[in-house]
């Protein structure tokens, strides 16, 4: 069987076709800039990459593109799109409709675009590109992988805030959670790599990126993470603030004599790594940046780092212990500096870290503890797609049965 994974974004649009007989990635790509000028896609195979620069109006007809070339005599990798079993989609947030992936119907749909509120950057491009698959691809089954699914499993003491009760009766105000599907990803292939089942074991997974969160799993269950009723809460990111006092933006609204709508903008596009270094959201930037003698660049670096050592040590408390710590995503899979600053000074934890493994371990698979650490530290490449064509599968098995 071969799963196509469409991940749709408010211009772009990520793919991968997957065969799922041997988790062989067919082919993969991008198509980017949907209804402005430089629209295009990129597509890529086994040796050989195309651009293609084209106007590309809408989601669907970046979808054809895709499917026009997954099946093009020449470049393409399928003969008939019939050859695709199906497809899953990556979807932000399913409230707390969903628990686990599902087959899309007009009723899940509708539940999706009732958690726009919740998530009105990100579901609605989700459900475009779920639309349009479906008007394109007619007959082939498609699942819905939601970020927010695998932290169903957070207990109310964790996922409830100290507001007014009513607020969540009325709009479901609470922790949501998001990377889940990331999280999840990483925390079985970590179980894997020590040989032990993954409800035996606690375990702190690091997804670090542009966007980042941390969750604590206990016994392969989501029991807290840091992201919350949206991904603005946790850690410092690119330009997110994460953890802020709450009056900071009533009194910047009060002094700066600003609307809501520019608080938001501050918080979510001017704060973070950016609007502390002033410098780039980008931590390869800050990093150099750094390097160069910036004092603020280096500050960045260091609240991020300090970020995440909190976060960790509160989970270590949550769960009473950890056996395992796992770094993924852009900065936890690549940025050595960023690993080194949080793991040092850690052993009263029982962490020891060592530090050539850290430098190894780039976009790879690497342990970067000591063998007489008794907290393993892992870097593991997260896979999102790859887990989505796998969950994809597992429901439209089922529902074949």
């Amino acid at each position: 069987m071969k799963i196509l994974v469409i991940n749709s974004g408010s211009s772009s649009i990520k793919f991968q076709l997957i065969d799922m007989e041997n988790l062989d990635v067919l082919a993969k790509g991008l198509v980017e800039r949907i209804g402005i000028s430089g629209s295009k896609l990129s597509y890529y195979k086994k040796g050989k990459t195309d651009v293609i620069e084209q106007p590309i109006k809408d989601h669907k007809e970046g979808i054809n593109l895709i499917i026009s070339y997954l099946i093009d005599p020449y470049e393409g990798v399928i003969k008939d799109k019939s050859e695709i079993s199906a497809v899953g989609h990556r979807v932000v947030h399913a409230g707390e409709k969903y628990s686990g992936t599902v087959i899309l119907n007009k009723d899940v749909i509708d539940a999706l675009k009732a958690c726009i509120p919740l998530a009105p950057l990100h579901n609605p491009p989700n459900i475009i590109g779920i639309e349009a698959s479906m008007d394109i691809l007619t007959g082939i089954p498609m699942a819905g992988t939601f970020d927010t699914a695998f932290h169903h499993t957070i207990p109310e003491k964790a996922y409830i805030y100290p507001i007014p009760y009513k607020y969540y009766r009325k709009y479901r105000i609470r922790r949501y959670g998001f990377h889940g599907t990331s999280h999840f990803y990483v925390a079985k292939e970590g179980a894997k790599k020590l040989g032990k089942d993954l409800e035996e074991l606690k375990i702190i997974t690091c997804h670090l990126g542009n966007g980042s969160s941390i969750t604590a799993i206990k016994n392969g269950k989501s029991i807290d993470t840091s992201m919350g009723f949206t991904p603005l809460e946790g850690l410092v990111m690119g330009t997110r603030c994460g953890d802020i006092d709450p009056s900071i933006p009533m009194f910047l609204q009060k002094n700066e004599e600003i609307d809501y709508k520019e608080i938001d903008r501050i918080l979510n596009k001017m704060s973070g790594l950016q609007g502390i270094s002033e410098v780039s959201s980008d931590i390869r930037d800050v990093e150099k940046r750094a390097e160069s003698g910036d004092n603020q660049a280096q500050l960045a670096i260091e609240i991020l780092a300090y970020r995440i050592k909190k976060y960790i040590g509160s989970y270590v408390a949550a769960m009473n212990g950890v056996d395992l710590i796992i770094f993924t995503a852009g900065i936890g899979e690549n940025d050595c500096l960023v690993r080194k600053m949080v793991l040092e000074d850690m052993e009263f934890l029982g962490i020891h870290f060592d530090s050539i493994a850290n430098d190894k371990a780039i976009r790879k698979y690497g342990v970067i503890s000591t063998s007489d650490s008794k907290i393993t530290v892992m870097v593991i490449p997260t896979n999102e797609e790859l887990e989505i064509a796998k969950q994809t599968l597992k429901v439209v098995l089922n529902e074949e049965k």
